[in-house]
């Protein structure tokens, strides 16, 4: 087919049936969504992907075409479809999916991917989201490529020949940006107390949002850190512009930021552009734990929506509705506790919900899911103080963690954890 002249013409290699692999984050084509939602004969399709960005037509209540969205990471404009049943969610950590695609396990007959132009010896790159993408486009039978103008050429295992493309768009439009969150009193307390545990010579993890931006505007007089991290946004840019982020001191990868995507805005973009010192190496890469750990002290940083007493982490759920996924933190969370000198943290607000709820909690919520495991949790942070869980006591645990709890809730969470007590003990 090759190059075709509308979206409309790319999806028409679609057909009823099939599994269909789609780019996320930043790198989500919206056109290729906007046109698959107007086909109406998909019966049975399948859309696997991570957090897409922007409108998602096939997930309206209204929509009749078929298409199924299965999730692998739910974003928030997926979760009222997930809660009610229209759209599916896998829970699986970041660093398997790759291995779902390539064993066959999740069989995929099609890949629709961003791409940037090719280059003169006729090669694209998945530019800024390699993520899983990379496996999606080596194992589908076809490859369907929105090529943007405005897309980063990267530098890293991101090569996508021309000429696997069994169709192509020509587009030129800016990619979706992700602008950092208001400053807030408690997120920049969480930011503080991390930046506190961060050693000249760490090897950074982090996600995104308040509590990373955060830490990250509070390392500038570190020295010599890296990054070897499934994802980072703007905060990176700053680090390494002013020389804190230097990459020397790393196992893997020396002298380079390792990253499998980025969300951020156009600055972002711009500075991962044809930047040889930032790779981008698939998830199932960056997330090998065998990889974090010979980077020493490595630092992972994840959030959390509650942790009970005896310090089970929930991620993924309100109770049982699903609010996002499992991602990578078990991956760094278990690779940073491998690492010499490393630290694994869980970082979170006290409360939610405007104050009324303690995420410090005796128990979990019925229905939520345990991401991080109490075997494998090290430290918990909130805005009121750190603690390391590891090697303690299910009492000892409790008191801890009621120490960082919001003072509102420490005296209840104290009655709760002796009334408890007979059982956390045994």
């Amino acid at each position: 087919m090759g190059r075709v002249n509308s979206f409309d013409d790319a999806v028409s290699l679609i057909e009823p049936g099939m599994n269909v692999f789609i780019h996320g984050g930043s790198a989500t084509s919206t056109p290729m969504i906007e046109a698959l939602t107007r086909r109406q004969n998909l019966h049975g399709v399948k859309l696997y992907h991570l957090h897409l960005a922007g409108p998602v037509g096939f997930a309206d209540p209204a929509y009749k075409g078929g298409v199924t969205s299965c999730s692998m990471f739910v974003g928030q404009n997926l979760r009222d479809a997930v809660r009610e049943g229209r759209a599916e969610y896998i829970p699986v950590f970041l660093s398997d999916i790759s291995g779902l695609f390539r064993a066959g396990r999740i069989r995929l007959d099609a890949a629709i991917v961003q791409l940037s132009p090719p280059d003169r010896h006729g090669l694209c790159s998945l530019g800024i989201s390699v993520d899983v993408a990379r496996a999606a486009v080596d194992t589908a039978g076809l490859v369907i490529a929105d090529v943007n103008k405005q897309m980063p050429r990267t530098h890293g295992n991101t090569v996508v020949p021309q000429s696997k493309l069994a169709a192509w768009v020509e587009s030129d439009r800016p990619l979706h940006e992700h602008h950092p969150e208001p400053k807030a009193e408690v997120t920049e307390r969480i930011g503080e107390i991390v930046a506190g545990l961060i050693e000249d010579g760490s090897t950074l993890q982090m996600g995104i949002g308040a509590v990373p931006d955060a830490v990250l505007a509070r390392l500038a007089n570190k020295h010599e850190l890296g990054i070897h991290t499934e994802m980072f946004s703007d905060g990176v840019v700053d680090l390494v512009k002013g020389g804190v982020i230097t990459n020397r001191t790393k196992g893997v990868h020396p002298g380079r930021s390792v990253t499998s995507f980025v969300i951020g805005t156009q600055r972002l973009f711009d500075f991962v552009n044809d930047n040889p010192l930032v790779e981008f190496h698939p998830a199932d890469r960056t997330n090998d734990t065998s990889l974090i750990r010979r980077n020493d002290r490595t630092i992972a940083i994840n959030s959390a929506l509650q942790v009970d007493l005896t310090g089970q982490v929930c991620a993924d759920s309100l109770g049982h509705n699903i609010y996002s996924g499992i991602g990578g933190q078990m991956d760094f969370i278990r690779g940073a506790a491998l690492s010499r000198g490393g630290k694994a943290i869980i970082a979170l607000p006290a409360t939610a919900a405007g104050g009324r709820l303690s995420r410090i909690a005796t128990e979990l919520t019925p229905g939520a899911g345990v991401v991080t495991t109490r075997g494998h949790v090290h430290w918990i942070v909130t805005e009121y103080g750190a603690v390391d869980l590891h090697g303690r006591s299910l009492r000892e645990r409790g008191e801890a963690l009621v120490s960082i709890a919001h003072p509102d809730f420490r005296a209840e969470l104290r009655r709760s954890l002796a009334n408890v007590r007979h059982y956390i003990l045994g």
